[in-house]
C-alpha cells in the first residue's frame, strides 16, 4: 500500500471515529443544538406596522445570514406594532402596540405567541424583560390611579397571564431601566429631578403605592440631586445616569453621574455638550444629546470630523473616559463631534467599532427618494477606531439598531425602511440579496432584535 493510501485510510477512520463518539456523546445524554421551528440559527425579529401599503400589524422572522425574508409565517402583535424588548438569554421578546396599547411578547424558541398580550392603561416608550422569565416591566407616564390625582406607574406584567400583576404607582414615570437580575427598577420620570429606585419582587400585588408618602423605602426609594435624569447605563453595580438639563427644561448643563446600586451614593456630575442616551465600550462612555431644546448651530461647531450641512441645528456626541471621570469635548467647539438633532435615544456598536448613533424628529434634509444635493435624516455613524464621521444620506426617525458577532453589518430601521450597513465601509451593503440596500419588509418596520447569538 502507498503511502498516501496509508494517509487517506488513516483520516477515514478518523472521521469515522469522530462521528461515532458524537453520535455516542448525544445518545448517552449530551446535547446538541436544538433549532426552532423556522430551522433558522440566525434570526432577528422585526417589528411590521401599518403603513399606508399595508393594513396589519405582525412580527416578522428575518434570516440574518443572508439579510432575506423567510417563508415562516410572520407572528401576530396587534395591530401596529412597533417598539420592543428582548430578554439577554433572548427566548422572550416584547413587542408594543401603540393602537391597542397593548404588549405582545414571543417565545423565541417555540416562535409562538406567549398569551394574547397585556393591555396597558396607555402608552409606553420604555420596556423591560431582564430575565428569562415570562415577567416584563413597561413604564407607563399617563397610568391613572382611582382614587389618586396624579397619573404615572411601573406595570409588572405577567406575559402568560395576559395581566397587569402590579402597578407600582410613580409619577409620570418615563423610562424603566433593570440591573442585570432584575432586582432593582430604575424610573425616571418626566421634569424630575429624582431617580426613583424600586425593588419589584418587594411591592404589594394591585396597586403599589410606596412611592407615595410616607414612603415604603422596601420598595421605594426616590434619590435627588441629578439634573433631569432620563436614562441610565448599568455596568455591574453602577448606573451611569444621563442627565438631560437644559435640553429637557432644567436649570444646569447636560452631564453623567454616577449611581451606586448597592449603598445608592451619587457621584459628581461630569459636565457633557449634551445626554439623552450613552454607549458603553470598555472604558468610554459614548454620549449623545442636544444640550439645549435646539442643540448648537451646526455652523459653530468647526472640527475637520463635521461635514458642512444645510442643517440648523446639530447634536453632539462626546466620549465620556469611565477611568478618569472627565470629557474632553466638553464645551470645546473646534473638536466636538457634530451629529444630526433630535431626540437621541438609539445607539449601537458593530463588531469592528462603527458606533451608530440614531435619534427621532431630527431635521431631515432632501428627500432620499429623489436624491439631489445633500441628504441626511437621524443617523450618524462613528468610526470609533479612526475617529471619521459619516451622516448616511437618508430621511426619517431611527428606531431600531441591531448588530452582530459574527458580521460586519448593521441593520438600522429608519423612516419605516429597514437599512443593511456594510460596516467596513459604512454604507448600505449591496448584493445579490439585498440588491438596493434595504430588507423589503411590507409596513413601517419599528423595531428590530436579534434573535439568536451570531
Amino acid at each position: 500500500m502507498s503511502l498516501g493510501a496509508c494517509h487517506l485510510k488513516r483520516r477515514f477512520l478518523v472521521l469515522g471515529l469522530g462521528l461515532w463518539a458524537s453520535l455516542n456523546f448525544v445518545g448517552c445524554g449530551g446535547s446538541k443544538r436544538t433549532n426552532p421551528p423556522s430551522g433558522l440559527v440566525n434570526r432577528v425579529l422585526v417589528s411590521q406596522g401599518v403603513s399606508a401599503t399595508s393594513t396589519f400589524g405582525r412580527l416578522v422572522i428575518v434570516n440574518g445570514y443572508n439579510d432575506t425574508l423567510t417563508r415562516t409565517s410572520p407572528i401576530q402583535a396587534g395591530t401596529s406594532p412597533g417598539l420592543m424588548a428582548i430578554s439577554p438569554s433572548r427566548n422572550i421578546v416584547m413587542a408594543f402596540d401603540p393602537v391597542s396599547s397593548t404588549v405582545y411578547s414571543v417565545n423565541t424558541t417555540k416562535e409562538t405567541s406567549i398569551g394574547t398580550g397585556v393591555p396597558l392603561p396607555g402608552g409606553t416608550f420604555s420596556m423591560s424583560v431582564p430575565t428569562s422569565s415570562e415577567v416584563g416591566y413597561a413604564a407607563v407616564p399617563t397610568a391613572a390611579l382611582p382614587g389618586f390625582d396624579f397619573l404615572g406607574a411601573v406595570e409588572v406584567m405577567n406575559l402568560s397571564g395576559n395581566s397587569i400583576t402590579t402597578t407600582i404607582a410613580v409619577t409620570n414615570a418615563e423610562t424603566v431601566v433593570a440591573n442585570t437580575n432584575g432586582s432593582q427598577l430604575l424610573v425616571f420620570s418626566n421634569d424630575s429631578d429624582s431617580v426613583t429606585v424600586l425593588t419589584p419582587g418587594d411591592a404589594l400585588p394591585g396597586v403599589d403605592m410606596s412611592c407615595s408618602p410616607p414612603v415604603n423605602s422596601a420598595v421605594c426609594t426616590v434619590i435627588p440631586g441629578f439634573n433631569r435624569p432620563v436614562n441610565a447605563i448599568i455596568n455591574g453595580t453602577t448606573a451611569y445616569v444621563l442627565n438631560c438639563g437644559f435640553e429637557c427644561g432644567g436649570t444646569q448643563q447636560a452631564s453623567v453621574q454616577t449611581l451606586e446600586l448597592n449603598s445608592l451614593a451619587v457621584g459628581k456630575p461630569v459636565l457633557v455638550n449634551g445626554a439623552t442616551d450613552a454607549f458603553l465600550s470598555g472604558t468610554n462612555l459614548y454620549v449623545a444629546g442636544n444640550g439645549t431644546p435646539t442643540g448648537p448651530l451646526c455652523s459653530s461647531l468647526t472640527s475637520s470630523v463635521n461635514a458642512k450641512t444645510a442643517a440648523t441645528y446639530c447634536g453632539t456626541l462626546d466620549i465620556v473616559d469611565l477611568t478618569t471621570m472627565t470629557d474632553p469635548y466638553y464645551n470645546k467647539p473646534g473638536s466636538e463631534i457634530a451629529i444630526p438633532d433630535g431626540y437621541h435615544d438609539r445607539m449601537d456598536m458593530s463588531i469592528n467599532g462603527q458606533l451608530f448613533v440614531g435619534s427621532r424628529d431630527c431635521t431631515d434634509i432632501g428627500n432620499v427618494n429623489n436624491p439631489v444635493g445633500e441628504v441626511r435624516g437621524c443617523l450618524a455613524i462613528l468610526n470609533t477606531n479612526t475617529g471619521a464621521m459619516v451622516i448616511p444620506p437618508d430621511n426619517g426617525d431611527v428606531d431600531g439598531l441591531q448588530s452582530f458577532t459574527s458580521r460586519e453589518v448593521e441593520y438600522v430601521a429608519e423612516g419605516g425602511n429597514l437599512r443593511v450597513y456594510d460596516t467596513t465601509k459604512d454604507i448600505l451593503l449591496i448584493n445579490d440579496f439585498v440588491p438596493l440596500g434595504t430588507i423589503d419588509v411590507v409596513g413601517y418596520v419599528g423595531d428590530v432584535k436579534a434573535v439568536d447569538f451570531f
